[in-house]
């Protein structure tokens, strides 16, 4: 006999459907599993036997094959355990045929026939659901983040006995009810603007960084407040949508670090990997692939704190995910593609020292400075918008009678800015002017005679590529929303190319 349950597999942060088919025939008994199952997979077949045996049911003595389809795509992880067993109980008539194709089921056993949690719910039910199917079955501690795709009818068994019941007399079924508040109340304290003294060239460079969501680079001595600046961006960041809070949440569902799996995450990421991180680590891979900082920093801010202690070849990898805003894994049976649609944010000194141009200070070499200069390539510095020098604060500042400006100042002109550039690409799909397109760039940042000509003086002097040409048009663009203008103007150019000084070769 034959029986179909359906089930589901991650294919990167999206879920794909798998048909478990399950066949029982006489022969010599065996179990085996196919449709390029890992070593996970396979060990299926002990913790289901034991788990239909310790729930009080028979187990078959036949020939039992199991075949996961499509074929083609690796099956990872224990989820397929609980649409196994329900699979060969189908085959045995444990369990009534009439109502299981109804259901997508998804669950790792225990030994005793207990139904444990699995990573990765949200982004299975909700591509299962957007390609039809209604009705779910997951592990109790799974449900609530389940019950994130709304309409969806989601239930839960706590173990193979409650499996049987729920499938044979529908009378006993109770949908879960999610909360009404699906967002995760966000436990962050952020930091705030108001306690940075001075700096206020550098904070200018911030808000426009957060309001048109650009790349961003801070050089400066020890202790001028770079780190302080990057750690109070959170606060004046634009809320997110409701589309930007699933994708993320189904990212970290994946990773298996959803801190409440009933709850959408409603605040910007903001990851900060030390430098001794390994590529790996940044991109995500591993034996079994899971996302890395750059996708857990998706839709929000990564971090990147002393830029030149990074290995080189770990920052190299920045380049590709900069500007397609995603990596892809490569391994030996598939290719997976996470999102990575961040926003950089870096902060390093100016020579191994940190004290550039103080004499007193600095006594390292031309070579030494260059060397350390040099492990940021042009490529990789060319993608980065706003380049700000960051300058020791000076005595004065410290005890100045005017209070600094607080966070939530400041982020009222972002969030208006913002809003301004929702409403002007609503139809372009994008959100923000750092996502400008090239075709894009000449229908929404039209400039007169004064601006080409002084864009034009600027291309030559900085010796600007294409690419560079285009952040200045786009960082012009969030200048010239913040101020509420509708045209770009020499002043906006201006300022913004005051942001690309680091374009020029170091001076030593």
């Amino acid at each position: 006999m034959v029986s179909i349950v359906k089930s589901s597999t991650l294919l990167g942060v999206e879920g794909v459907l798998v048909d478990v088919e399950t066949d029982t025939s006489n022969g010599l008994p065996a179990f085996d599993i196919v449709g390029l199952p890992n070593s996970v997979v396979k060990e299926a077949k002990e913790r289901v036997r034991s788990a239909i045996k310790n729930s009080g049911f028979e187990f078959p003595v036949k020939r039992i094959t199991v075949n996961l389809a499509p074929a083609d795509i690796k099956k990872e992880g224990a989820v397929f355990d609980l649409p196994i067993a329900a699979g060969i109980m189908l085959c045995s008539k444990i369990i009534s045929d009439k109502f299981v194709n109804d259901f997508m089921i998804v669950g790792e056993l225990s030994l005793d026939g207990g139904v444990k949690p699995i990573s990765g719910v949200l982004p299975m039910v909700h591509s299962a659901f957007k390609n039809g199917v209604k009705k779910f079955i997951v592990p109790p501690e799974n449900v609530k983040e389940a019950a994130l795709c709304e309409q969806a009818e989601i239930y839960c068994v706590r173990n193979i006995n409650e499996l049987v019941s729920f499938l044979n007399e529908p009378q006993m079924r109770r949908k879960f009810k999610p909360d009404e508040d699906i967002f995760l109340e966000s436990g962050n304290t952020f930091l705030d603007f108001a306690d940075v003294r001075g700096q206020e060239n550098a904070k200018r460079a911030i808000e426009i960084a957060a309001a048109g969501y650009h790349n961003i680079l801070m050089k400066g001595p020890p202790g001028s407040g770079k780190t302080m600046l990057a750690k109070r961006l959170p606060s004046i960041m634009p809320p997110l949508t409701f589309d930007e809070s699933l994708d993320i949440t189904k990212i970290y569902s994946v990773a298996g670090i959803l801190k409440d799996n009933g709850k959408l995450i409603n605040t910007r990421p903001f990851r900060s990997p030390h430098h001794t991180i390994s590529p790996a680590a940044l991109t995500g891979g591993g034996k079994i692939p899971k996302p890395g900082e750059i996708s857990l920093s998706h839709k929000g801010i990564l971090f990147l704190d002393e830029l030149p202690e990074f290995k080189r070849n770990t920052l190299e990898i920045l380049r590709q995910p900069l500007e397609d805003k995603e990596v892809t894994i490569s391994r030996v049976n598939s290719t997976i593609t996470y999102p990575a649609d961040f926003m950089l944010v870096a902060a390093m000194n100016p020579c191994p020292c940190g004290y550039y141009g103080d004499g007193d200070k600095c006594r390292c070499s031309v070579s030494e400075i260059l060397k350390y200069t040099n492990k940021i390539s042009g490529p990789l510095l060319d993608r980065i918008d706003i380049q700000v020098e960051v300058s020791a604060v000076k005595y004065e500042d410290l005890y100045v009678n005017k209070l600094a400006e607080a966070s939530e100042d400041i982020r009222k002109r972002v969030v208006r800015a913002h809003n301004i550039q929702l409403e002007r690409y609503k139809n372009e799909g994008i959100h923000f002017n750092s996502q400008l397109t090239a075709p894009l760039i000449e229908k929404y940042c039209v400039l007169g005679e004064k601006e080409k000509e002084t864009l034009s003086m600027a291309f030559d002097r900085l010796s600007l590529s294409v690419r560079g040409y285009h952040k200045i048009l786009k960082t012009a663009r969030t200048v010239a929303d913040i101020e509420g203008s509708e045209n770009i103007s020499v002043k906006h150019i201006m300022e913004v190319i005051q942001y690309r000084g680091f374009d020029r070769k170091y001076i030593v």
